[in-house]
């Protein structure tokens, strides 16, 4: 016990240290927010895979992925790495750069805003990702409680207290700069952390080649009469495999905390380095979590699902590891979901303010002003997800997966094809991007109230969330087609970012033919 409460103070020490020492970057809104936009590959990598990877994944969708689908859920990481990070930096991260610098917009609502000539569309915006984001961050405080109470036993009200409380110390001290620091630090944790747990976890029953074999011999008769089905390349259910694969892979593209990272890069050759970083950092973490969670039911005699749910999977792999171990779990857990949710409330309390109360509550809002709300806000946010989070954690909704997918799903759903659209065609128009605003989020907000109303299929959050993503990619251009096209003029300055022409000199003029 002694050796695990040290290893908390000292990271919780260093935690708040480099939010005071980031102090000095915070002096203005482009500073607290976006870091002056001269974060480096590094930091910015760090910072978008630490913001993927929380507790979410950890605790509750690799533990429930991977008891449904065996060693196949692993296919869940590797998406994530390909077309969650290195396809969503090769296609977003420079475009998004460019275009949110010359339109002057700090976070996407304000994008959406400039971007299609709308004030309604960046408020509409802004109520989106407040409403969506606390769901999220409420199922980060719910993994934590798990595995606090395995390694502490500790009440589950103030792991939440706790962690919230230094979150917000050193989010409202040192702003954007302190989050990316302390994500290139608690990103370190979560490499080497998440490998030395599965040697330790697969060396309970044999190494690698023990576990697998043992794996191949459970059968679940409720799920697959196949042999060994959960030992196989594609697991029992290829197609919901397929869903849970989109949501949260293709569900990076639509996220603001996700993308807004985009915005504060330094350079071209920062996002090339970054892209690499970023993608390295998601095979290890991600699939090495889906990897960890595909043995889960090597551990079945522990486990009590329909009493415990799923969330009650990894923390029962990891409860026979030593101390040590133990308390490099716990500060890999708590680092992912205190990277999380620093980004989640930066994001949600400076979309209300700039997007929000400047020029509409306040129509004079200088840079103190505003510094000062979002910090303000930065309170309330993580005073409303703490609510909320014990009241779920004490109400009939106990699964994190299922939050993340109606918050995902949502945002996702409505945001994603109109901000890629919007950075790529001069043709997407404003209805198209409302069209896809109703139908992401009005669609996982049906499917939240009215769900068996719905094809099986659909019915849960997270097939709903992976067909909204993919059907706001056709909604959008098939209304942008048949509704009113943008002022020409504005959209060719809109899109002369992309097309600025740099006169050089050539070292020889004479050609061999």
């Amino acid at each position: 016990m002694i050796v695990k409460v040290l290893i908390l103070l000292l990271f919780f020490a260093v935690m708040i240290g480099v939010g005071f020492y980031c102090h000095k970057h915070a002096t203005d809104v482009d500073g607290f927010v976006l870091g002056g936009r001269s974060v480096g590959p590094w930091l910015s990598a760090f910072a978008y895979g630490t913001s993927y990877f929380s507790a979410v994944i950890f605790v509750g969708y690799a533990g429930q992925f991977g008891w449904k689908y065996g060693i196949a859920s692993t296919w869940i990481g590797i998406g994530n790495a390909l077309l969650g990070s290195m396809l969503a930096w090769r296609v977003l991260g420079r475009r998004t750069r460019v275009m949110t610098q010359h339109l002057n917009s700090a976070t996407m609502p304000e994008f959406f805003g400039k971007r299609f000539q709308s004030n309604g569309l960046k408020i509409a915006a802004s109520v989106i990702v407040f409403i969506f984001m606390i769901p999220y961050t409420a199922s980060l405080y719910n993994g934590l409680s798990r595995l606090f109470g395995m390694a502490f036993n500790i009440d589950y009200t103030l792991c939440i207290f706790v962690m919230a409380i230094l979150t917000g110390i050193y989010v409202i001290a040192g702003g954007y700069m302190a989050t990316a620091i302390n994500d290139f630090i608690q990103g370190i944790i979560m490499l080497f952390g998440i490998c030395a747990v599965i040697v330790a976890v697969l060396k309970v029953n044999g190494g690698f080649l023990g576990s697998l074999d043992g794996l191949a011999r459970i059968s679940d008769e409720t799920v697959s009469q196949t042999p060994g089905i959960f030992a196989s390349f594609f697991g029992p259910d290829p197609v919901n495999l397929l869903g849970v694969v989109i949501l949260t892979s293709l569900g990076t593209w639509g996220l603001p905390q996700m993308v807004q990272k985009f915005y504060a890069i330094k350079s071209e050759k920062s996002i090339t380095k970054g892209t690499i970083i970023s993608t390295l950092f998601a095979i290890i973490v991600a699939g090495g979590c889906y990897f960890l969670g595909g043995f889960g039911r090597l551990f079945s005699d522990q486990i009590d699902i329909a009493a415990n749910g799923y969330d009650s999977i990894i923390p029962a792999m990891l409860s026979n590891l030593s101390p040590a171990l133990i308390g490099l779990v716990v500060i890999l857990v708590l680092s992912a979901s205190m990277s999380t949710l620093s980004s989640l409330v930066m994001t949600s309390s400076s979309t209300l303010t700039i997007d929000v109360l400047k020029g509409h509550v306040f129509k004079d809002m200088d840079d103190k002003k505003q510094l000062l709300w979002i910090r303000v806000l930065i309170v309330v946010f993580i005073a409303i997800s703490v609510v909320l989070a014990i009241i779920q954690y004490k109400s009939s909704v106990t699964f994190i997966a299922q939050l993340m997918g109606v918050s995902w799903g949502a945002m996702a759903g409505a945001f994603l094809a109109p901000f890629l659209y919007g950075l790529y065609w001069k043709g997407t128009t404003k209805i198209g991007c409302i069209a896809s605003f109703v139908f992401g989020a009005g669609f996982m907000v049906y499917n939240m109230l009215f769900r068996s109303t719905l094809p099986k299929l659909l019915q849960s959050p997270i097939n709903a969330g992976a067909l909204a993503m993919v059907a706001g990619l056709v909604i959008v251009p098939v209304v942008s087609l048949i509704t009113k096209k943008p002022d020409e003029s504005f959209i060719e300055q809109t899109f002369a970012c992309y097309e600025k022409k740099i006169e050089v000199h050539v070292t020889s003029s004479l050609e061999d033919n």
